[in-house]
């Protein structure tokens, strides 16, 4: 991985441990700040919360900054916000450090997935956000159950004195890699800002961030359930359970990178292969979950294709919205959060209702069956709109002097 896109995804790594990490710290959490479990976990939502609301007004508030300068200011409010969380004396200001600390979350990883494009060859642009989407799967496989042996052995506090530290080196990384003559951003003009959030208003887009929720839904329903279905269903020790967990983690590495092949190759295509085989999936994990070598060897294949589909989804967002990609990149981290939240209470949902634990995989399948049809929906769209533009009779050539100039002034501002 070249360094560049390495520092990018440790950053990535940082922000995704230090958004879940809190969930497997909950209870020390909450003897440490004499609050309850369920006061703990608001933690967790408040934080979430910052993304996905707060996150793209960050974004369209900086969206002529230099990307690097950027970069490297949202990575040290981050450090800030978690230094802050070490320092917390009460419960009110741990949130509080919470809330600040995940206002540079989504605009920092839009930012990165949009340099990681940048800064790659356009037939690479999948592979290189699968480099910057691997940090995600390393903060699940990895940041998350390091964290919580940390903070269960050192104090909670440990924890994000480690992701300081982390995002100390990715600052230094940053500084020292990320080039600094990357295009400038134009200066903002006379109604910029709502030239922006028109962007937001293409059918496309709004499917493609729909789509998001509804992927990433499916993904939560199952994942945030999958230890009681390994212990209650497929009968599985909590020590083999902590084994599996790896392996699942290993087959989501795979998967992000297979998932950003499929991206290079034709982006659309790609989104449609990852959803069909997570139907397949999550029913054969459903009918082999009795089954405990079978169980096995389908949570690797579900950690595979559900962790294959974000590479896909953000290089859609990243061709639709070519008028202001960080912007739509920003709101699509947004839809992942919300899909993260949506997918956990639909799954909580089924077993309130007495279904089981079991059936959460077949509501997640269903979830995912809805996002693949919108996904040829759009895909559809898509190709009806090619066909049109086709076939469009090109415009009269009644004053070529003036178009002429009309079209150099143009490429004149593409080029600056």
């Amino acid at each position: 991985m070249p360094v560049v896109l390495f520092a990018l995804m440790l950053g990535v790594f940082c922000v995704g441990t230090a958004e879940i990490v809190i969930s497997g710290l909950l209870p020390v959490v909450a003897n440490d700040l004499a609050v309850t479990v369920p006061d703990a976990g608001l933690l967790v939502t408040g934080y979430a919360l910052g993304v996905t609301v707060v996150g793209p007004f960050v974004t369209l508030l900086t969206t002529r900054m230099p990307r690097k300068t950027l970069v490297l200011l949202l990575m040290g409010l981050f450090a800030v916000g978690n230094v802050a969380a070490v320092l917390a004396p009460d419960y009110d200001t741990l949130m509080a450090a919470r809330v600040f600390t995940s206002l540079s979350h989504g605009t920092f990883v839009a930012v990165a997935f949009n340099l990681a494009a940048m800064l790659s060859p356009a037939d690479k642009q999948g592979s290189a956000m699968a480099k910057i989407a691997l940090g995600f799967n390393l903060a699940n496989a990895l940041g998350a159950p390091l964290g919580t042996f940390v903070g269960q052995h050192l104090g909670w506090r440990a924890t994000f004195l480690a992701i300081v530290v982390i995002a100390a080196l990715t600052i230094a990384l940053i500084a020292l890699f990320v080039p600094s003559s990357l295009p400038r951003p134009e200066q903002p003009a006379k109604g910029a800002l709502r030239n922006e959030v028109r962007v937001l208003s293409q059918r496309n887009l709004q499917l493609a961030v729909v789509i998001t929720v509804l992927a990433q839904g499916a993904v939560f329903t199952a994942s945030t359930y999958v230890v009681p279905l390994l212990m209650d269903v497929s009968n599985f020790s909590a020590g083999a359970v902590a084994a599996l967990l790896v392996v699942f983690g290993v087959g989501a590495v795979i998967g992000n990178f297979a998932g950003g092949k499929l991206a290079d190759g034709h982006v659309m295509r790609g989104v449609t292969t990852v959803l069909s085989a997570m139907v397949v999936v999550l029913l054969l994990f459903w009918a082999t979950s009795v089954v405990p070598v079978l169980a096995a060897v389908s949570l690797f294949l579900f950690g595979a294709v559900g962790f294959s589909i974000i590479p896909s989804l953000q290089a859609r967002i990243q061709a639709v919205a070519v008028a202001a990609p960080t912007l739509a990149l920003s709101v699509n981290v947004s839809a992942f959060n919300l899909g993260n939240g949506v997918g956990a209470w639909l799954g909580g949902a089924v077993i309130d209702r007495g279904f089981g634990v079991r059936s959460v995989l077949p509501a997640a399948a269903g979830v995912a069956a809805v996002s693949l049809a919108l996904t040829l929906l759009s895909w559809r769209m898509d190709r009806k709109a090619d066909a049109t533009a086709a076939v469009e009779p090109a415009p009269e050539a009644v004053d070529t002097t003036s178009e002429t100039a009309d079209v150099k002034s143009k490429v004149g501002t593409a080029e600056e």
